[in-house]
């Protein structure tokens, strides 16, 4: 059963509205995400560019500049080593662009997802170096390849990190070792010592900061690259990043800038997946575009989307885009059937007593494996792993909830795991199959969730009666967009709602329209996108009681009509 609890944070609501010229409900929704103070009202509402956080402060950037500064005058081979998913994808596409437009001799790699497994590995290393490549650049990756590292080095390459997640680290009587890699250059903010003052940019936005020195160290103009925001923004919302601080900024430039956008692969993908540019935004990103982007990597080769961003021609970018929007049509219904195969299991297993999740498909498509565990865990509001059957061993992804840190879980028990790495929410690992039972059985004893933890929160903003609903408070809701994680769309509540009628629509069926009521006697359009028979199974057993929606208000417009409505979300 949810829990709903309505936020009571405290301002002085009226005197915030009267200085930002905003309605004081939207002030009181700005204080409900923790944004305190003039200053930084002032950014959440009107952050610019300007008001991005030198990359020069990151620790080992000096070095960086240096030694690429160094390798493209003297035009030594430079290779961009990536991941297969859309951080890494758009981090390696920023990289190549800012190199080459520097002079850099330089080509990338992306590992194969099957066969080479996540980050660096030798395989990679040794294909530059008999390709003579003097000098790798990693991005969204390296960070925990040590010994990877360390043989490339015995090579004699030069070897630069830039990513963004977790250092590696090793826990003596509850004291933390980090463990940094051996390359010439390790970018990464997470680093403990690094002074960068935001610690929460995807590995596309890192490897931006790299391509912004770079220029300037060249005396180049480094808006000549604030084009590739809009690639920044694809990848922080595509890797779910917590759309606060400077991934805030990004993220609206990068729309703003995609809305425009001259790269031919981007302007096909868009066209080919229907989107309407007027209105894109970060739903669009995480829900149509990063998907496509992210098909490639996990059914074919992360290549062919790197090679979207590339196009040079209309006809090349137009066939790729198909490409990979077939893709993830496919991946869409292979993922249906392991979802339905992975609840099969749990329901019917004592698996279900778990707090934590851990289910084998050996048949499950690896890269599918981190879409089947996010939609578990949605279900039963649980950290979940899937784990799939690889060449060696078992492989498989994780997705957690807010209060289950997976990575420092994951360490709790890294003896049985051959490889793990990831973050608070989402993480990967490949274990021998021959401890499966083990690493369930211990990820579940060391864990302290109780179930309290395991509850569903509804965090509500506010109550407000539907009379409150206008065109102009919808209008002043957008300007706390683009929404996401660490912004979430705001959450309205009322109570004594009537139901006055229900209508299914929809191809699929799974769309219900309702009229609602509320005790001033205002009506208005209610939708609703969840499972309908169960809403209108609990309707029936309660006979015409008064009903508590959450919702969010919007403006529907069909052939130059306007009216308003909400779009309820939970309900009791």
């Amino acid at each position: 059963m949810e829990q709903w609890f309505v936020m009571r944070k405290g301002a002085p609501f009226q005197d915030i509205a009267e200085k930002f010229q905003i309605s004081p409900i939207l002030a009181r929704l700005i204080r409900n995400r923790d944004i305190v103070g003039d200053e930084a009202i002032e950014q959440y509402l009107n952050g610019t560019i300007m008001d991005l956080h030198d990359g020069m402060l990151m620790k080992d950037m000096n070095r960086a500049i240096d030694i690429l500064m160094e390798k493209i005058r003297e035009g030594k081979r430079l290779r961009v080593i990536g991941d297969y998913d859309i951080d890494g994808i758009n981090a390696t596409y920023i990289l190549l662009e800012g190199l080459r437009k520097l002079g850099g001799q330089v080509d990338s790699d992306i590992p194969d997802r099957m066969k080479d497994g996540y980050g660096l590995n030798r395989d990679l290393i040794n294909r530059a170096y008999k390709q003579g490549v003097d000098t790798i650049i990693t991005c969204d990756n390296g960070i925990a390849a040590s010994e990877e590292i360390d043989y490339g080095k015995r090579l004699g390459m030069t070897i630069i990190v830039t990513d963004h997640h977790e250092v590696p680290y090793e826990e003596i009587d509850g004291v933390k070792r980090y463990i940094l890699p051996s390359a010439d250059a390790v970018i990464d903010p997470k680093q403990e010592d690094c002074i960068y003052p935001f610690k929460e940019l995807c590995g596309a936005a890192v490897a931006y900061k790299v391509v912004e020195a770079l220029f300037e160290a060249f005396g180049r103009e480094a808006e000549d690259v604030d084009y590739l925001m809009e690639n920044v923004a694809i990848a922080t919302v595509g890797d779910v990043m917590d759309l606060v601080g400077e991934n805030r900024i990004f993220v609206k430039q990068g729309l703003e800038m995609l809305k425009r956008t001259q790269n031919l692969g981007l302007k096909a993908l868009l066209e080919c997946t229907k989107v309407n540019v007027d209105r894109l935004s970060a739903y669009h990103i995480g829900f149509v575009i990063g998907p496509c982007l992210n098909a490639s990597g996990r059914l074919d080769t992360a290549k062919r989307a790197l090679d979207l961003l590339q196009a040079k021609t209309q006809r090349d970018a137009d066939m790729l885009a198909g490409d990979l929007k077939a893709l993830n049509d496919s991946r869409k219904d292979l993922t249906a059937q392991a979802v339905e195969e992975a609840i099969s299991l749990v329901e019917e297993s004592e698996l279900k007593s778990d707090h934590v999740l851990v289910i084998y498909l050996p048949n499950c498509h690896e890269s599918l494996a981190g879409i089947v565990a996010g939609r578990v865990r949605e279900r039963y509001y649980k950290p979940t792993f899937v784990l799939t059957k690889a060449e060696e061993g078992i492989k498989g992804s994780g997705r957690s909830i807010e209060t289950y840190h997976m990575y420092e879980e994951l360490n709790k028990c890294k003896e049985l795991l051959s490889k793990f790495g990831g973050h608070k929410l989402a993480a990967g690992v490949s274990l021998e199959e021959r401890n499966l039972d083990a690493f369930r059985m211990m990820l579940n004893q060391k864990s302290n969730l109780t179930e309290d933890d395991l509850t569903p929160k509804i965090s509500i903003d506010m109550q407000m009666p539907l009379g409150y609903v206008t065109e102009e408070l919808i209008d002043q809701l957008e300007l706390l967009e683009p929404f996401g994680k660490g912004n979430t769309k705001p959450v309205f509540v009322e109570k004594d709602l009537t139901v006055l009628n229900t209508r299914i629509l929809g191809k699929n069926q799974n769309v219900l329209k309702m009229m609602v009521q509320d005790m001033n006697g205002t009506r208005m359009e209610a939708l609703y996108f969840g499972d309908i028979p169960k809403i209108l199974a609990y309707f029936e057993e309660r006979k015409g009681a008064k009903m508590a929606f959450t919702y969010y208000p919007t403006v529907s417009e069909y052939q130059g009509n306007k009216h308003l409505q909400i779009i309820v979300q939970n309900y009791r």
